[in-house]
């Protein structure tokens, strides 16, 4: 039987031809539907993806960004981030780049990654992928408990919004002028319309189509800056993916514009030491952690944005004698501002796995709905993935027309030997990087089974020398972290991420996990 470091909600989920992890139980399920209907992976991911947008909307939505990991015998990375309008420039901005409306809104690409998928792997027809999502919406779900959390916490900050174009989105998902309460049954007509059109356009609609022009013209008449000729040029961009190896195991992320990149440097400044001399759950393995963390964020946010504007290459920045370098500022007490090296010339995640492909996919609206926009008589609540950029000159993630902002969301995929170990990956803005560190350190140093290696209790670093830990921390490393310089403060489980991991045993034995910290499940046959 699976040892569990931890109490547990949850137990490991096994299954012999398929296996589906995601945030929220009704997406899981869409995703078995699929299976049980003679479809794959890319199916199921494709139709949990879309139910998402319905049953999670307080983390992502239609109009959001998507990325991907595929393995088929090898890995395929998909980039499916939109760029910004091509009449957004600096000039557009003030002081700040502000938290919602039309300046935060860039192209929006989860669409294209679902058609992308589809088309490459997908088996069954595009229309019966949104089946589920379109019954959700139409018939209505009860809403379940942290889904309804989050959307209560949203209430402030929507309520209030006056101007014209925030209305529709406070309309769709604030009926009664509050958030829908934890058990009480919501839908939304429009969400259902749209996704049929896209069902029925393959997408076309959204960025060429119907959908495309709605967007465009709401943004004209509200003084947003994105075009009908800013949607049509959009596409989803195949890359390679980026990879360290940690131990024995290959971690692979997407390349930049993401964050991806700070997961594999902060394990490879971590690999310098042996964290199996430490008892997981003590200071000086948090210290540690986190320490290379700090290191690898200083370099993520003065050096990473849309590759055309980077200074430095990912080899650059991963190869190991510059971790090297990096690790030896390292000591026992903690750095109380980590800066970067090298001189300078709200989200869902979803697991899907059966015999011949895994895949690891997320999508986001950014912080929690996005924008405040929603395009009237549609279901499409935009992203404001635009707070990416910076308005900070000559650096080379600062906005401009055309650009990919810098990213926070990440799928991870595992490899041992250039065989497939499965799919893995927690959401939660820079929580993420920090989350696939701790995921792997778990599984890696510590030899926890997949649904131990979610459970543990996380840390999460903010800047300078602010630590938040979760509340189920053992007070002993609360005291050890304080002693060697750590600013600790004690927080919610809500601000650690919701994880998911689908790994292949040996045996070809698919094994899952679902994160405790949300609604989700993992299931499988």
């Amino acid at each position: 039987m699976p040892k569990y470091s931890y109490t547990s909600q949850r137990q490991l989920i096994f299954g012999h031809k398929c296996a589906v992890a995601t945030s929220q139980y009704l997406a899981s399920l869409a995703g078995m539907e699929m299976f049980y209907g003679g479809g794959n992976a890319i199916d199921a991911a494709v139709a949990m993806a879309a139910a998402l947008t319905v049953v999670e909307p307080t983390s992502n939505g239609i109009g959001g960004d998507a990325f991907a990991l595929v393995w088929d015998g090898k890995l395929h990375g998909l980039n499916a981030s939109g760029r910004s309008p091509h009449q957004l420039t600096r000039d557009c901005f003030e002081e700040q780049i502000p938290e919602l409306g039309w300046l935060t809104v860039t192209v929006p690409g989860a669409v294209s990654a679902w058609r992308s998928l589809w088309e490459r792997w997908g088996k069954l027809p595009f229309e019966q992928l949104f089946t589920p999502a379109i019954r959700y919406a139409t018939e209505g779900y009860p809403v379940s408990s942290v889904t309804a959390q989050a959307w209560q916490r949203a209430e402030n900050r929507f309520l209030s919004l006056q101007q014209p174009e925030y209305q529709p989105f406070k309309q769709v998902f604030f009926p009664h002028n509050r958030a829908p309460r934890s058990g009480e049954i919501w839908g939304s007509r429009l969400h259902g319309e749209t996704l049929q059109e896209i069902a029925n356009t393959g997408g076309e609609s959204f960025y060429r189509g119907k959908l495309g022009y709605a967007i465009a013209n709401f943004a004209a008449e509200t003084g947003g800056l994105i075009t009908a000729t800013d949607l049509a040029n959009h596409q989803p961009d195949w890359v390679q993916p980026i990879s360290t190896q940690y131990r024995h195991l290959n971690v692979w992320e997407i390349p930049p514009n993401t964050q991806g990149i700070a997961a594999l440097m902060g394990l490879n400044i971590l690999e310098g030491f042996d964290l199996s001399q430490y008892h997981r759950d003590s200071g000086a393995s948090f210290h540690y952690q986190i320490e290379a963390m700090k290191l690898a964020f200083a370099d993520l946010h003065h050096h990473i944005s849309d590759p055309s504007s980077m200074k430095v290459t990912p080899d650059d920045l991963l190869d190991k004698n510059y971790a090297a370098t990096r690790r030896n500022l390292i000591q026992s007490q903690a750095l109380p501002l980590a800066t970067p090296g090298l001189p300078t010339g709200g989200t869902v995640y979803l697991a899907t796995a059966d015999q011949d492909l895994m895949v690891s996919f997320i999508q986001s609206n950014y912080e929690g709905f996005g924008s405040g926009i929603l395009i009237p008589e549609t279901g499409i609540a935009l992203h404001n993935r635009g707070l990416g950029f910076t308005l900070e000159p000559e650096h080379p993630n600062q906005v401009a027309p055309n650009k990919r902002p810098f990213h926070t969301i990440i799928p991870g995929f595992l490899t041992i030997e250039n065989r497939p170990l499965g799919a893995f990956g927690v959401m939660g803005a820079p929580m993420q990087p920090q989350g696939h560190l701790q995921v792997v350190v778990n599984l890696v140093d510590y030899l926890m089974n997949p649904q131990s290696a979610l459970d543990a209790p996380r840390w999460r670093f903010i800047e300078k020398d602010l630590v938040l830990l979760e509340s189920l921390v053992n007070p002993d490393i609360v005291m050890d972290l304080v002693e060697r310089g750590h600013q600790i403060r004690l927080v919610p489980s809500r601000m650690f991420g919701k994880g998911q991991i689908i790994l292949r045993q040996d045996n070809n034995i698919l094994v899952a996990a679902s994160e405790p910290r949300s609604d989700g499940v993992a299931l499988g046959f």
